[in-house]
């Protein structure tokens, strides 16, 4: 049977529809968007609950007053259009994760947009604007982070090895009572062969 070229043309509607979604991305939950503006702002956004890309024509993305500590690496990168991003009401953790907003900042040509986006913590870098801390200033506490983990590290292996230590003393013990219990056991087998024999 054939078929007729309007179902066709229905069936070709219906098959574009099904490919709109990966052509033109959606508004990312929970934003609300216009044509070039999306709005995240005051939505409790922490960086896990980021959306993972925006839609390439956007021109503006507010992503104020959230819980956001850092940006993914990369977020930015592909929105050619983009012409601001509102970032403050932050709390912005400036440890190495805020490395990749630090550089994305000074790429941007006016800074002055952003100086109210500033660090939370560390103590040190509170309050200070993210677009000119240097660089030596954010490794510096990727160090500390370092080096916390690497006496973590250790006390971990301390501790393993105490318990290793424990289970040694253990095993030896347990051999020596199993020697002294085979040898007991022993000597009764041969003092009964010996009761036998004089029988």
């Amino acid at each position: 049977c054939g078929v007729s070229p309007r179902m066709n043309g229905g069936i070709l509607f219906l098959s574009l529809l099904g490919f709109l979604p990966l052509v033109i991305p959606t508004c990312p939950v929970p934003c609300k968007c216009a044509t070039s503006i999306i709005d995240c702002t005051s939505k409790g956004l922490t960086v896990a609950k980021l959306p993972v890309a925006f839609r390439p024509s956007a021109e503006i993305i507010h992503l104020g007053y959230n819980k956001l500590t850092s940006i993914p690496n990369g977020l930015f990168d592909n929105l050619k259009s983009l012409q601001i991003v509102y970032l403050q009401g932050n709390p912005w953790e400036c440890n190495c994760d805020i490395l990749y907003l630090r550089s994305w900042l000074q790429w941007q040509q006016n800074r002055t947009l952003y100086r109210d986006v500033r660090c939370t913590s560390p103590a040190h870098l509170q309050d200070r604007i993210i677009a000119y801390l240097a660089e030596d200033e954010i490794i510096s506490t990727c160090q500390y982070w370092y080096c916390s983990l690497a006496l973590l590290s250790q006390l971990c292996l301390f501790i393993l090895l105490f318990l290793q230590g424990i289970l040694v003393i253990f095993i030896i013990v347990y051999l020596q009572k199993f020697r002294r219990m085979t040898a007991e056991a022993q000597s009764t087998t041969q003092d009964l062969y010996h009761k036998t024999e004089i029988k």
